[in-house]
């Protein structure tokens, strides 16, 4: 590369980065335009014309959860090198073109769905889209790029297993989700990932991500108008449909008992949960305030008060909502050192069971209301952060309204909301507890050796 075009590179990554970072569009403000191609192919659409950049992100149905059980981590594997080379370009040459024109292109796997995300500067769009589209229908999966990936895999997933957070995880997925899809782990393991082979990489591809139920969301300098002949062109060549494994609905098996692995460490790192509640529940709403109220809200919630402040038992400690498109849960996670893990556990369940009874308090509803309200346009920082949000609201099936209207439903809700959903989704009793470490004064329902 000549000096010119170095400099030249350098000044539209200069821009790049800026606008990213200077993009800030108030939640009331955001306009959004239903694209269809002529092929049928949708997206949600945010124009920006003040900066020069365009952000694309889409979602193809089923991620890891689909893996097959000897083969787990296929999903993984497969986002992992579908931009490791496509059509006539091996690894070297596509990652070089999309390094020359700055462009940024990645695929990840997660629990429910397969996700691409895209962002370029509008002058090198055609290029940056039309690899894009090569990674998407025409990836190479050559052996070499296989290889170094899946060594990479292997590597990152043995630094995991010195982090007791991991089995945490690995531990609190086969306890609250035994048997299911959701219980097992989506990087997979050493076996599973040396399984993998490039036919399974190849068949993936074309089985796994079609038009159905694929999601697009966009923000940034192009028009609906330039937009509708590029959704054909990057996605109606795939096929109508998937071959998805099917997944069944699964209530988590939360029954208040406590599972320990052992593990040497100064420090027990611990994991609450039970049952939480449907994304498209009228009560969402005053679960979210519930929630940043009880742990979601930092050192403005009850449990950081409680069990750090107050008593100095964790350095942090936390609660949040998670629902998934086959299950829900509620969920505390934090750590303590080993010999105060049963009081930070005990005061937990106090802290639990008080909110159940008695709800919150009107100060807390108000800070609540004031805190996720004011902070939401924050969420709009650039157009990649405004992508990723018009995605989730279709993968969350919102309606194109949401964004304008979520602020409304939030300062809607009334205290009495707040503690019937308390009442309805806190039970101490059947808090799930996962331990990882030494913890003392515990007698656990059952251990887990890792």
């Amino acid at each position: 590369m000549d000096a010119m075009k170095m400099i030249r590179r350098a000044g539209l990554l200069l821009l790049a980065a800026f606008a990213m970072v200077t993009t800030s569009l108030p939640a009331a403000a955001i306009d959004i335009e239903r694209v269809v191609s002529k092929g049928g192919i949708e997206a949600w659409l945010v124009r920006d014309a003040k900066n020069p950049i365009i952000a694309m992100q889409f979602a193809f149905e089923g991620g890891s959860e689909r893996d097959p059980e000897g083969k787990l981590g296929l999903a993984l594997m497969a986002a992992s090198t579908m931009d490791e080379g496509a059509g006539d370009l091996d690894s070297q040459a596509f990652q070089g073109k999309l390094d020359e024109n700055s462009i940024t292109l990645s695929f990840s796997a997660g629990r429910d769905g397969f996700v691409g995300q895209l962002t370029t500067l509008r002058e090198t769009k055609d290029t940056a889209f039309d690899l894009m589209r090569l990674a998407l229908t025409k990836p190479r999966f050559d052996m070499d790029a296989v290889e170094r990936i899946r060594g990479q895999l292997l590597t990152s997933l043995r630094r995991s297993q010195a982090d007791p957070n991991y089995w945490a995880q690995m531990a609190f997925g086969e306890t609250v989700f035994p048997g299911h899809a959701y219980g097992r782990p989506q990087r997979g393991t050493a076996q599973t990932l040396a399984a993998v082979t490039r036919d399974d990489l190849v068949q993936f591809a074309r089985t796994r991500l079609s038009r159905q139920g694929l999601k697009v969301a966009v923000s940034g300098d192009i028009t609906a108008k330039e937009l509708a002949p590029l959704l054909d062109k990057l996605f109606g060549t795939l096929p109508a449909k998937a071959e998805l494994a099917p997944v069944a609905d699964v209530k988590p098996a939360a029954e208040g008992k406590t599972i320990l692995v052992p593990r040497p460490i100064p420090q027990t790192v611990l994991i609450l949960a039970h049952g939480g509640l449907d994304r498209s529940d009228p009560d969402w709403y005053a679960a979210t305030i519930l929630n940043y109220a009880l742990g979601g809200g930092g050192f403005s919630s009850r449990l950081m008060d409680e069990v750090r402040e107050k008593r100095g038992l964790t350095y942090g400690i936390g609660s949040s909502l998670q629902s998934y498109d086959h299950a829900n849960l509620i969920t505390v996670s934090g750590s303590t050192v080993n010999d105060k893990a049963a009081e930070a556990i005990s005061v937990t369940k106090q802290i639990w069971g008080e909110v159940a009874k008695n709800g919150i308090t009107e100060a807390e509803l108000r800070d609540a209301q004031t805190y996720l309200t004011g902070s939401f346009p924050l969420q709009f920082t650039n157009n990649g952060a405004i992508a990723g949000l018009l995605l989730q609201v279709q993968r969350d099936d919102l309606g194109i309204d949401y964004l304008n209207k979520r602020n409304d439903l939030l300062n809607a809700v009334t205290i009495s909301d707040v503690k019937r959903v308390a009442e309805r989704l806190l039970d101490p009793a059947r808090l799930t507890t996962i331990l990882v470490g030494q913890p003392t004064g515990i007698t656990p329902d059952g251990t887990l050796h890792k």
